[in-house]
């Protein structure tokens, strides 16, 4: 009720307690194509679909390599998400001239966050339209943060975010009790087959449209990839070997309805759909 009344400003509350600018920034973050990150005991990856604005277009760039041992997925304005990655640049890069070190992943993430926070209570000002998934590593392994415009972050074992992300979410919650034991090659077997639960019917993902981002050891199908695992972003005909090993769509499933036993009371109701409820695999 009279909700034109309280969404022209971030700074004004709803009688519900509401921020209206606020949530339409977050609903910014579901219309970009989807983003999946996961994370094992050894290596943090991200899954990322991008999109094409026609045919004679390229694939807009999803991942952004930040410093050597942290990296990006994002979903929502490309624009807001080449601010905030700039910055987050300018703070890998202070960390190494002042304190001749890598930026803890967990201060980078609290960095952006702090900085989100402020455009949500100053007047004149807007929320970014954007959300990240980071990876990164450090001396206690790898790990993976879900940021987004109201300035909130987590760390998780898995995340996806993006346009029908709870898709993919569905088969993390399934798995993600697995993750922290598989290579690196069954991670993103895993990572893909979640991102595939985000596309439409007659879609597929292909070398064109997929976009893998890893940050740990190198797996079999790597070369001149440094001891530390540092951060790399692979796409086209790297990823191709990865998308030929996903199991068909079809695998698995139940049997089509029509393969019941014709004594079946063809009058009988519909059974109740299946909902899946959105749940947070925080740590």
């Amino acid at each position: 009720m009279f909700r034109n009344t309280y969404d022209s400003d971030n700074t004004v509350f709803s009688p519900q307690g509401r921020l209206h600018q606020v949530e339409y920034a977050l609903e910014a973050v579901k219309q970009g194509s989807a983003a999946v990150g996961l994370r094992s005991k050894t290596h943090a990856i991200l899954l990322a679909l991008k999109r094409s604005t026609g045919e004679l277009a390229s694939y807009q760039q999803k991942m952004h390599r930040i410093d050597d041992h942290v990296g990006i997925a994002i979903a929502g304005l490309t624009s807001d998400a080449r601010v905030l990655s700039n910055f987050m640049r300018q703070q890998a890069m202070s960390s190494r001239m002042v304190f001749n070190r890598p930026v803890p992943v967990n201060r980078l993430v609290s960095a952006i966050a702090d900085k989100a926070q402020v455009n949500t209570q100053e007047y004149g000002r807007r929320p970014y339209g954007v959300g990240f998934l980071v990876v990164g590593q450090d001396k206690t392994g790898p790990h993976l943060y879900e940021f987004s415009p109201s300035g909130n972050s987590y760390e998780y074992y898995a995340m996806s975010i993006g346009a029908r992300s709870q898709s993919a979410k569905t088969y993390l919650e399934k798995h993600y009790e697995s993750f922290a034991d598989c290579s690196l090659e069954e991670l993103i077997k895993h990572g893909l087959h979640s991102l595939r639960e985000t596309l439409q019917q007659d879609k597929e993902l292909t070398i064109n449209n997929t976009s893998i981002g890893i940050v740990g050891p190198a797996s079999v199908h790597e070369k001149n990839v440094s001891a530390e695992g540092n951060f790399r972003i692979l796409e086209g005909e790297e990823i191709e070997v990865y998308l030929k090993s996903m199991t068909p769509k079809d695998t698995g499933e139940a049997p089509a309805a029509a393969a019941a036993p014709a004594e079946e009371d063809a009058t009988a109701p519909p059974a109740a759909p299946i909902v899946d409820e959105d749940v947070q695999m925080a740590d």
